[in-house]
């Protein structure tokens, strides 16, 4: 028996293979937040009779049902796999480094055509009963990172779902050892592609991945549910960097509206001879928006840089992961 609150909580997540089709969890995620739940669509006879006061309870109809949501999380050393390759789009195996424990993913910005999640919720009764939420075809159409000084690296993925299926057996949740990526492992490098330098006076980084999706596919024959979400827009990157003013090396960025390489990274414990736990983004062609240097009283100047991802023509954005981890 659960305890009887959030504290006997739980999420299971694994990859569907086709769009919408439940498949138990295979991995459990450490949340510190969610708002995963059915939305649904009635419609009301409106039919006049004599002396009817009241609407018919048996007229009333449901018409279409969907999933809508998100999932706050601390960004760990493992079982990180599958989400991230359900935002960037790319399947990927784990590459081991050398002869090692250290496994390499690379999560290279792709097409989400065919990638879904099936969430597993555990809902707590005050009793300790746990209850079951199973939402599948669950679509991520944005995920957003972020840390500052003193904090994790947190993470931020909203879903778009088919369905939840309340039917299914509550899997049992396992977890393995894990640590959260932190403010004190955090690096921020731009400069040409591959040949990126650290910055000072860095102190908080922000970074949204937008992923436009048709989530209206709502036809006749499919009992009020919607087909798999397509793409219908392009990507979206943005992101902030708040810093003190150490340098002009942004602002000159700014002003001359040139493009520069960004790379956000978080280098772990070692996890054995040159491979270390590493979380790592990599943006080949950024441009700052706004944010340049102003002067509101006494203190430190602290421009926040506002900027936008975009394609260089040759590199992709990705996300790197060495860890433990064998498989997603």
């Amino acid at each position: 028996m659960a305890i009887g609150s959030g504290l006997g909580a739980q999420l299971g997540i694994a990859a569907e293979v086709s769009y919408g089709t439940y498949v138990a969890p295979t991995k459990f995620v450490e949340f510190t937040k969610e708002g995963l739940a059915l939305k649904k669509t009635t419609a009301q006879s409106a039919g006049i009779a004599a002396g009817r006061l009241l609407p018919l309870s048996a007229r009333r109809v449901l018409t279409r049902q969907e999933v809508q949501g998100s999932i706050d999380f601390e960004v760990t050393n493992k079982s990180m796999g599958l989400l991230h390759q359900a935002l960037m789009g790319t399947a990927v195996t784990p590459v081991q480094q050398a002869a090692t424990a250290a496994y390499l993913q690379t999560h290279t910005l792709a097409s989400i055509a065919g990638k879904s999640l099936s969430i597993q919720k555990g809902v707590p009764l005050t009793t300790g009963t746990v209850t079951d939420k199973s939402f599948v075809g669950c679509k991520v159409t944005s995920g957003e990172f972020s840390c500052s000084v003193g904090e994790m690296l947190t993470a931020s993925f909203e879903f778009d779902g088919k369905d939840c299926d309340e039917s299914q057996t509550l899997a049992a949740a396992s977890y393995p050892s894990m640590s959260p990526f932190h403010f004190g492992q955090m690096a921020l490098k731009t400069g040409t592609y591959n040949s990126e330098t650290a910055h000072d006076g860095i102190r908080k980084v922000s970074v949204k991945i937008e992923r436009p999706q048709d989530t209206e596919r709502f036809y006749a024959g499919q009992s009020g549910r919607k087909k798999e979400p397509i793409e219908n827009d392009q990507i979206k990157i943005t992101g902030s960097l708040e810093t003190d003013y150490v340098s002009t090396a942004l602002d000159d960025l700014h002003t001359s509206d040139a493009a520069t390489s960004l790379v956000w990274e978080f280098v772990g414990p070692l996890i054995e001879t040159t491979y270390f736990e590493t979380w790592r983004l990599t943006l080949p062609a950024i441009r700052i928006d706004e944010g340049p240097p102003v002067v509101d009283g006494f203190g430190v100047v602290k421009p926040t840089y506002n900027f936008t991802g975009l394609y260089d023509g040759t590199n992709q954005p990705r996300i790197e992961i060495i860890s433990t981890d064998v498989t997603l």
